[in-house]
């Protein structure tokens, strides 16, 4: 190529550089959670079980480092979802997307409106884990289709080169199972995080679906977890509560759900209602 052609060809690319800033804007507001993760930080996120914005958006403003949209046992549809999103778009928040299965079409989905990461419930061995990294990634690391036509207008026209690096696959390790296979399910390249399902894994436990146990085997399924997180370079994160953020800190995790929607509101509620009752002697 002539160096006249290479001029030209250069600054066409840099019109369109411009043109591709004005249309989709420039700097991302959201912190990747792969970010805040290179210095061994541990983050706290919000749970999103029911379907509204306000409630995304204030979690996204209280300063939580991630918000969670729940669309397998949440509420939230994916017009609800995409809804959601969009409330968290001023949110240094990570906005996340528990989807409902390890399925190729609803992950694209949330990550083409915009979703920074996914947490792909039951995946039990490599397989499962490879599907999930698959639809996460864009080729060649997987298999993700192109078409980030609102992820591009919030996360700005950088996405388009970054977002293998900057979307967190997260699968669930949530069944004795999983556990089991935990190395072999860590050694899939692309695993960001895994997240354990505490309710779940008690479940095939033998154990009342609850977050926590003095069970011995319960606790040293988390260890083994949380072992193999160390020593396969991938963050380990659970479910929990404000109750259990120390304990499970202690214990190695670095990705710790201790907000929600539903439960406080209710609770707030009754609180309401009772203390009210009390106070006219209802």
């Amino acid at each position: 190529m002539a160096s006249d052609e290479r001029t030209e060809s250069r600054r066409h690319k840099q019109v369109l550089g411009l043109q591709s800033q004005r249309v989709y804007g420039g700097a991302m507001t959201a912190i990747p959670l792969p970010q805040s993760w290179q210095d061994d930080a541990t983050v706290l996120g919000a749970w999103m079980f029911l379907r509204e914005p306000v409630l995304a958006e204030a979690a996204g403003d209280a300063g939580y480092d991630y918000v969670c949209i729940d669309m397998q046992h949440g509420l939230a549809s994916y017009t609800d979802a995409v809804a959601m999103l969009q409330a968290l778009g001023r949110s240094a928040a990570a906005p996340v997307v528990r989807v409902p299965w390890n399925e190729p079409g609803i992950i694209g989905r949330v990550l083409d409106a915009g979703a920074l990461g996914v947490i792909i419930p039951m995946v039990n061995d490599a397989q499962d884990a490879e599907r999930a990294v698959a639809a996460c990634r864009y080729a060649p690391a997987g298999s993700r289709s192109f078409g980030p036509v609102t992820a591009i207008t919030r996360h700005g026209v950088q996405y388009l080169g970054t977002a293998n690096e900057q979307v967190a696959c997260i699968p669930m390790i949530e069944t004795v199972e999983a556990v089991e296979r935990i190395d072999e399910i860590l050694a899939v390249p692309g695993i960001d995080a895994v997240y354990v399902g505490p309710s779940d894994l008690s479940l095939t436990m033998g154990l009342p679906p609850l977050a926590d146990h003095d069970d011995a085997d319960f606790l040293d399924a988390l260890a083994t977890v949380v072992d193999s997180c160390d020593r396969n370079g991938v963050v380990p994160g659970v479910h929990a509560s404000p109750a259990l953020a120390a304990v499970r800190a202690k214990q190695g995790f670095r990705m710790i759900t201790v907000g929600f929607d539903q439960m406080p509101v209710m609770a707030a509620l009754r609180a309401d209602l009772a203390s009210s009752q009390a106070a006219v002697g209802g």
